[in-house]
C-alpha cells in the first residue's frame, strides 16, 4: 500500500510539471499602453520628526543655561588654593683649574673641575 501511495504522488508531481504552462517574462509596464496614463500620485510620509528633533534640542539648551545659572552661582565663600612658590634660581656653576690625584700612578696632574654653589 505505501507503495502504490508513493507512485501515485510521483506521477501527481510529474504530471503537474508537464501540464504547468508558464508565460514569458516582461521588463515592461503590465498596463497597455502604460504612456496614456497619467503617473500615479507621489506619497510622502511626513512624520514630523524634524520638529520633535528641534524641540528636544530646544529644551537641552533651554535648561542647560539654566543649569549652568544654578551651577554658577557665586553668592557663597570659596576656597582658592594659593599660588605655588616660585622656583628655586638655578644653581651658579663655573669651572675651576684643580689638581686632581693620579689614580694610575700615585701623581698629580690638573683638570678642569664644575664648581658650583
Amino acid at each position: 500500500m505505501k507503495k502504490l501511495v508513493l507512485s501515485v504522488v510521483t506521477a501527481a508531481i510529474a504530471a503537474s510539471s508537464v501540464l504547468a504552462v508558464a508565460e514569458t517574462a516582461a521588463a515592461q509596464e503590465w498596463r497597455q499602453p502604460y504612456y496614456d496614463d497619467p503617473p500615479p500620485p507621489r506619497r510622502h510620509h511626513h512624520h514630523n520628526n524634524g520638529a520633535a528633533i528641534a524641540g528636544g534640542l530646544a529644551a537641552g539648551v533651554i535648561g542647560g543655561l539654566i543649569g549652568g545659572a544654578i551651577v554658577n552661582n557665586n553668592s557663597g565663600p570659596r576656597y582658592i588654593d594659593p599660588p605655588p612658590p616660585p622656583p628655586p634660581p638655578p644653581p651658579r656653576c663655573w669651572f675651576e683649574d684643580r689638581d686632581v690625584r693620579n689614580a694610575y700612578d700615585g701623581g698629580w696632574h690638573t683638570e678642569s673641575v664644575r664648581v658650583c654653589s
